[in-house]
């Protein structure tokens, strides 16, 4: 009996997260420091924070669209990936 159920969307979920984990180690190993910047929110933030804060809204964003809404899921994947765009972007 196997305690969590591995499909394929699990499986590319942790597989996105730990490829983006990968690419940036690879960018800090290049450039040290994080690319520290101050952005819209008047943080100052490095490659690290803003990734944090991509997964940690995007999560927020589907469990809303699932408590107001339901499924499917496609709307809410969209919102994720522009807050994600606009958190490497302008955070």
């Amino acid at each position: 009996m196997s305690w969590m159920a591995w499909t394929w969307p699990t499986a590319l979920l942790f597989i996105g997260i730990f490829s983006a984990m990968g690419v940036l180690t690879i960018l800090e190993i290049k450039s040290p420091g994080g690319a520290e910047r101050k952005g819209a929110l008047g943080l100052v933030t490095t490659r690290g924070d803003r990734l944090f804060l991509s997964l940690l809204g995007s999560a927020y964003i589907f469990l809303a669209w699932l408590g107001f809404f339901g499924t499917p899921l496609w709307a809410p994947l969209v919102i994720a990936i522009c807050w994600a765009t606009f958190c490497f972007w302008k955070v």
